[in-house]
């Protein structure tokens, strides 16, 4: 018995060395794979042609089993025929050039898209477009202000715009949405919410029910206005609400400047609207997805889906895991609350 536990002792110590020794050769590949120069690359994908092969997949499944090698050099014959065509031409033939962004409270995507508009205004030739396909209900004041700076780099530098809104671009979304030349929107998709909100407990009477004084020291006197844990005064609440009208008169002013057409007393009382009825107001110019209008401009030009993708090392993509788990489950449960507002019939 005694040889047994031995033996099987000996083989526990082999087996927890080995998978040490495989763990740490993981965490070095994965360092190395992680260094800089190597964390971020540009991913361009022509959609005209994964769409093409994606027909053609079909009409071949939908072909009489004996008929589809003649279907396939039919194939062969038009690719053949549109080079000849294209020759000479492809230099003059428009691009769409495809940006996503998906927003968060902190709009934290905004980077990237600084990045990847950088590096489009450095190819993007006349009668070239950007189209945006967004998608956000807003956020923080600031986070979303350095987004919609980011979309008017394309306006200032002369460049086509279009922003495409499926689901929903409202408060901080509609501020990036309207800095594009055109703005189309799907009929249900949620729009305007041309407002500013801000709110926060106060637990100072808790604490003074229990004896517990709470010290708010200030240099400057309107450097705290309202706090959690102290009193707060009505002098500091005049204050915080005159913030906020001066927040919302910037963001007002913002919008009236890129859609002069807009009645932006009318449409900046926080309210939102549906595609259709974005559309009426003027806060849109058009009905229509935005997979719809991608396809419509595959007849005339070439476009071609962009995207910088960062390459994350093991350990940063498991804490990065944890940590977008725990943000996100925060943020879910604010986003349904203030979505509940939207679910009207």
């Amino acid at each position: 018995m005694t040889d047994w536990l031995t033996d099987y002792g000996l083989f526990l110590a082999k087996a927890l060395t080995l998978l040490a020794v495989v763990g740490l050769i993981i965490a070095l590949v994965a360092r190395v794979r992680g260094e800089p120069g190597e964390r971020v690359r540009l991913r361009i994908e022509d959609l005209n042609e994964r769409y093409l092969q994606r027909r053609r997949r079909l009409r071949l499944a939908s072909t009489a089993r004996g008929l589809r090698k003649g279907q396939l050099k039919a194939f062969r014959r038009a690719d053949k025929d549109e080079k000849r065509q294209a020759k000479g031409q492809a230099s003059v033939r428009p691009c769409v050039w495809v940006l996503d962004f998906h927003g968060d409270l902190r709009a934290s995507n905004t980077p990237r898209l600084a990045e990847e508009i950088s590096a489009l205004l450095g190819v993007v030739k006349e009668g070239d477009e950007v189209v945006i396909r967004l998608e956000s209900a807003g956020g923080l004041v600031h986070s979303y202000g350095l987004a919609a700076a980011q979309l008017d780099r394309l306006r200032g530098a002369g460049v086509n715009s279009t922003v495409c809104v499926d689901k929903v671009a409202a408060s901080g979304g509609y501020l990036m949405a309207c800095c594009a030349d055109r703005l189309r929107v799907a009929p249900f998709a949620v729009l305007g919410s041309i407002g500013v909100v801000a709110q926060l407990p106060n637990i100072h009477r808790l604490l003074k029910r229990h004896d517990v004084d709470v010290e708010v020291l200030t240099a400057g006197r309107y450097k705290r206005t309202l706090t959690v844990f102290g009193e707060n005064t009505e002098e500091g609440r005049e204050k915080f609400i005159d913030d906020l009208e001066n927040t919302h008169e910037l963001f007002k002013r913002y919008v009236a400047e890129r859609r002069a057409d807009l009645d932006i007393d009318a449409v900046s009382t926080g309210e939102i609207w549906y595609g259709s009825d974005a559309v009426q107001r003027g806060l849109a110019d058009s009905l229509g997805t935005s997979e719809a209008y991608l396809l419509e401009r595959m007849n005339d030009a070439r476009v071609l889906a962009v995207r910088l993708e960062t390459r994350r090392g093991l350990s940063e993509r498991l804490g990065l895991a944890i940590a977008k788990g725990a943000e996100r489950g925060v943020e879910r449960a604010i986003e349904v609350a203030d979505a509940s507002r939207w679910l009207r019939k």
